[in-house]
């Protein structure tokens, strides 16, 4: 179970935190939020995204001011959502590479034994919700990726935790040209990550835009 939770951190949690940016001037794909292989992730399918994880911690919570602490927690969500959303990409087109192929039964196999582990359904959702900000209805898509990223590593002779891993998923992350619009910063292609990017234009609306609505 260790494992396949951290695996969960990995995949689907930003690994460093940082304030909610926005930016005048123009953007090099307008209304991207990044480009991944020639493809949009667009600034509204974001969004949703977003609104999608606030919606869940929302019903979840209960009252205002579990939900004011759970926004406190996950005040960066903007950007760890959209550092998944590449991951996922980079991910799916590393193990494509390798050959590698998920099913559903994959899937359910691994939900099951979830499941099984953390005491049944809802408690897996809560758990992927609070700990990785994985609202239930992604659940699956998430335990989809843990399958491709363990099969990918046991084809490459390797656990998810070590360079070779890694070093498929840069040569991946290159594959794609992800291009990242300058409000969410840059995307590493070595380091298979996203980072601030250094700009005088834009500006801090963390304090503003993180409060609950």
């Amino acid at each position: 179970m260790h494992r396949r939770r951290r695996t969960a951190l990995l995949l689907s949690a930003a690994i460093v935190a940082a304030p909610l940016l926005t930016a005048c001037g123009s953007d090099t794909h307008p209304g991207a939020a990044a480009v991944v292989g020639g493809q949009k992730i667009t600034v509204s399918q974001l969004q949703d995204r977003v609104n999608e994880v606030r919606a869940a911690q929302r019903a979840a919570a209960g009252d205002q001011a579990n939900y004011a602490r759970a926004v406190s927690g996950s005040g960066n969500l903007t950007r760890q959502t959209l550092h998944s959303m590449v991951l996922d990409q980079v991910l799916h087109r590393a193990a494509q590479d390798a050959h590698v192929a998920v099913t559903p039964r994959d899937v359910q196999q691994l939900r099951a034994g979830v499941e099984q582990q953390l005491g049944g359904a809802k408690a897996l959702e809560t758990t992927w919700l609070r700990e990785y900000g994985i609202p239930p209805q992604r659940v699956d898509d998430n335990l989809r990726l843990q399958v491709e990223a363990q099969k990918l590593a046991a084809k490459l002779g390797t656990d998810t935790n070590q360079p070779a891993f890694w070093k498929a998923l840069s040569t991946a992350s290159q594959e794609l040209g992800v291009d990242l619009n300058p409000r969410y910063g840059t995307w590493d292609a070595r380091k298979v990550g996203r980072v601030d990017a250094t700009t005088p234009w834009v500006k801090d609306v963390t304090a503003a835009s993180q409060q609950p609505a």
